[in-house]
């Protein structure tokens, strides 16, 4: 795609590297295809190649955003299922991150919207304020449908509706095991508080395979939440203070890899090195981070993981996180852990299709959202699966939203077959399984 970028704005660098993504791209229209905003709304401007065009008329003129861009960078759930169909390798991701910094900075929101994201941003990535605003809203439950009614107040009804019904407790702490291999453990920040069983799972199971599981303390948010949207300050803040903390345990006693059980926050930190590439402080230890950072099945597929203690046998539906497949590339390693720990894996039709949690997006995009989820779901259910398994807590929640299927996290399953506790989920389900 051409471009006429001044001399002047190619002086900043992030406007010369976004210029990079767009003359890549070539007008195929491949990514169209596999956009969950094109499938669902049929508009140009909400595929990813309308809105390059977009990005690119906004930052070409280094103008503030106006609405109408506004609105359909908004509607991307930055699902990256476009970078996986993209053929010429554009880099949606760093494109969509520097056009919504540039929105946050140069326009101006309603002032409904305005107090959402600032209640969003201050309350989700602290847990101890997002434990108190649960708790609250489970109060607040049975008004959903008048919010509703009020246009502006749509968002305010899908946070009180998917808020959990009663939060976890969590579990006693994995004593870590003295030997040879060390990692840190991710402690993240929603799925703390919504499904603290997770990194549970995760640390009794690295720790029977002989690694001792490290949680730094003071842990914080690692910057996805606000990163996406658009509020950089506070991203690249929270993403200094974790590099500085995983960066003295690696130049303590050392880590081997930084484990993340979120796949969303996973994708992030390992961008860490771009995110902080033009900060001199921290480039270079930030480059660090994000090489060790390592999905928990990405790590768990480089280990020899013996047979396993209890083969349950249970039919699995695999819903691939966005954050994963498109984000990380991974794709085959959750899948080939689970068939070798006994369980039956069906893959999920349309498995490229967004579910529509995208962090917040099923928050601030309620209607794109549940259509999203609604087509998800019914092809989850078509496969009869006894359990969805995932790895993100995002996908997690909004899937869990609208079916009785039980859905768990993909360690969880992995934990319970090789003799750990059977996820607190799937207190009902009878083993052995179907298995056909």
């Amino acid at each position: 795609m051409q471009t006429a970028f001044t001399p002047e704005a190619l002086r900043d660098p992030e406007t010369a590297h976004t210029e990079g993504i767009v003359r890549k791209c070539v007008h195929c229209g491949f990514c169209t295809a596999t956009c969950p905003t094109y499938v669902t709304l049929g508009n140009e401007l909400d595929s990813p190649r309308g809105r390059i065009y977009l990005v690119k008329e906004m930052l070409e003129n280094d103008r503030p955003a106006d609405e109408r861009t506004v609105t359909h960078i908004d509607r991307c759930l930055s699902c990256l299922a476009c970078m996986t169909t993209c053929p010429s390798g554009v880099n949606y991701m760093h494109l969509v991150d520097h056009a919504r910094a540039h929105i946050e900075r140069t326009y101006r929101r309603p002032l409904p919207d305005r107090l959402i994201r600032l209640a969003l941003a201050k309350i989700l990535p602290h847990p101890s304020r997002f434990r108190l605003a649960l708790r609250l809203a489970r109060l607040g439950r049975p008004f959903a449908g008048v919010l509703d009614a009020v246009g502006p107040l749509k968002p305010l009804a899908a946070m009180l509706r998917l808020a959990a019904a009663a939060l976890p407790p969590s579990p006693a702490p994995v004593p870590p095991l003295a030997t040879g291999r060390r990692v840190a453990i991710l402690a993240g920040c929603a799925q703390r508080v919504l499904d603290p069983g997770i990194n549970a799972a995760a640390a009794r199971l690295l720790g029977r395979l002989g690694v001792e599981v490290v949680r730094p303390p003071g842990e914080g948010c690692c910057g996805a939440l606000v990163h996406h949207m658009g509020r950089e300050a506070e991203a690249l803040a929270q993403a200094r203070r974790m590099v500085d903390l995983w960066t003295r345990e690696i130049e303590g006693r050392g880590l081997e890899a930084i484990v993340v059980t979120a796949s969303g926050c996973g994708t992030t930190i390992k961008d860490y090195g771009h995110m902080l590439r033009l900060d001199p402080a921290y480039a270079e230890k930030a480059a660090r981070v994000s090489a060790l950072a390592r999905d928990v099945t990405e790590y768990l597929a480089g280990l020899d993981l013996p047979a396993p203690a209890r083969p349950v046998g249970a039919v699995v539906a695999y819903h691939s996180a966005c954050s994963m497949q498109h984000g990380q590339k991974i794709t085959g390693a959750p899948k080939a852990l689970l068939a070798r720990a006994g369980f039956t894996v069906r893959d999920v039709p349309e498995g490229h299709l967004c579910c529509g949690s995208a962090g917040t997006y099923n928050i601030l995009q309620p209607e794109i959202s549940a259509k999203l989820r609604g087509r998800k779901v019914a092809h989850i259910e078509s496969l009869r699966p006894d359990v969805i398994a995932t790895g993100n807590i995002g996908c997690m929640t909004q899937i869990g939203s609208a079916t009785a299927i039980p859905i768990v996290h993909t360690v969880e399953l992995l934990d319970w077959a090789h003799g750990g506790e059977r996820p607190a989920a799937l207190e009902g389900l009878a083993a052995p399984a179907r298995a056909g």
